[in-house]
Formats: C-alpha cells, sequence, structure tokens
C-alpha cells in the first residue's frame, strides 16, 4: 500500500463523514440562527431557548435523512471491505 492510497482512503472517509454529518449540522445551524434572531427580537436572553428547539430539529433531520446516511454508510463499507485484496496484495 503506498502513500497515495491511503491518501485516497483518507480523503474518501473525510468526504462520507462530512456528507454524512451535513443535514444534520445545518438543521441545527437554521434552527439556531432563527432561535437566536427571535431571542434578539425579544430581548430574552435565556441559553437553554435554544436547546430544545436544535434538539427536535436535529431529531427530524435524522428521520428523513436516516435512511440516505445509512446507505451510504454501507456502500462505502461494501467498497472498503471489497478493496481490501487490492490493497494489501
Amino acid at each position: 500500500m503506498n502513500p497515495q492510497t491511503v491518501m485516497a482512503l483518507g480523503q474518501n472517509a473525510l468526504q462520507i463523514t462530512l456528507m454524512i454529518a451535513a443535514p444534520l449540522l445545518i438543521s441545527a445551524l437554521v434552527v439556531g440562527l432563527v432561535v437566536s434572531v427571535f431571542q434578539a427580537a425579544t430581548q430574552i436572553n435565556e441559553m437553554t431557548l435554544s436547546f430544545i428547539p436544535k434538539l427536535v430539529a436535529i431529531f427530524a433531520a435524522l428521520l428523513i435523512s436516516g435512511p440516505w446516511i445509512i446507505t451510504v454508510m454501507t456502500d462505502y463499507m461494501r467498497r472498503l471491505i471489497t478493496s481490501i485484496p487490492t490493497l494489501v496484495g
């Protein structure tokens, strides 16, 4: 296994990780922004107010994108495991 193969495997793993995490992080970011604007408009400075909406948004995003995330992860693992003989030999 040469350094280019290791770099390609690492780059592919990081891309898959970003793809899987993106829906959850984007939903939390959007909800956090909306709650922050609401807090600024109403001058409510409660730190725990943004926690529950973010939690609900992440849960909803996980429910919606869950099947896609599982498919991406299993496809990646299948490709990785089937490529082991070519990587070693």
